[in-house]
């Protein structure tokens, strides 16, 4: 198992604006995906195509198979040797994917499901971290690992949007809670939805998200700072 050192080796997938993009949203896939796992989903939270897309692959091989973004060793703690290093890479990917898009963090939306709701908290509000237009965090949970701490007071002004199924047996539902207290307890504005199903996604949730994406990358809004 290794981690390419350099950020450009991040594979991706973009879906292009139907016009001129009003900005950008990024979705990490989940455990064992890739890249085209979630490029349906961006069809749902941006059914217009007013924004870039873009579906990147995590770059860690590991078992039982397909792309990860960090070792599991217990959920919820993700495996430092692992996560820190991919945790770099990436924010080196994303900085660098919007530079070339000429779409700044303030009009990005920053997502993912499961290991990718993960990194969307990792990338969205950690703490060094430039805040985006908003974090979509589904089925997944704020990473405690030595040495790394989420800033939200830091990025006060980022909405976030959590999904999460009170059946999922693979990252419990009392993780999403979590996630809404603590957030909602720093300040941040959360919207928050419970689906009764297990480890997966629910696409009314998603079709809801949509006018929350479009708020989120507005000129002028809480999550757009221009």
């Amino acid at each position: 198992m290794s981690v390419p050192a350099d950020p450009s080796e991040i594979v991706h997938r973009l879906r292009p604006a139907a016009g001129d993009p009003e900005g950008a949203i990024v979705l990490f896939h989940g455990r064992g995906a890739d890249e085209h796992d979630l490029e349906p989903v961006l069809d749902y939270l941006d059914p217009e195509r007013r924004l870039v897309g873009a579906t990147p692959r995590g770059p860690l091989s590991v078992p039982p198979g397909g792309a990860h973004w960090y070792v599991v060793r217990r959920v919820g703690f993700p495996d430092p040797d692992t996560f820190d290093p991919v945790l770099a890479q990436a924010s080196g990917w994303l900085d660098g994917l919007l530079v070339s898009l000429a779409v700044p963090h303030e009009r990005t939306v920053v997502g993912g499901f499961s290991q990718g709701a993960v990194m969307a908290y990792a990338l969205g509000l950690g703490a060094g971290r430039p805040a985006p237009a908003g974090v979509l965090a589904l089925s997944g949970f704020v990473p405690t690992v030595e040495g790394f701490e989420l800033d939200p007071a830091g990025h006060a002004d980022v909405p976030v949007a959590i999904g999460h199924g009170t059946e999922d047996a693979v990252i419990g539902v009392d993780f999403g809670r979590d996630a809404r207290e603590r957030l909602e307890g720093a300040g941040l504005d959360v919207t928050y939805r419970e689906s009764p199903m297990g480890h997966s996604i629910d696409p009314d949730y998603l079709t809801e998200l949509a006018g929350w994406v479009t708020r989120a990358v507005e000129p002028g809004s809480a999550g757009a700072r221009s």
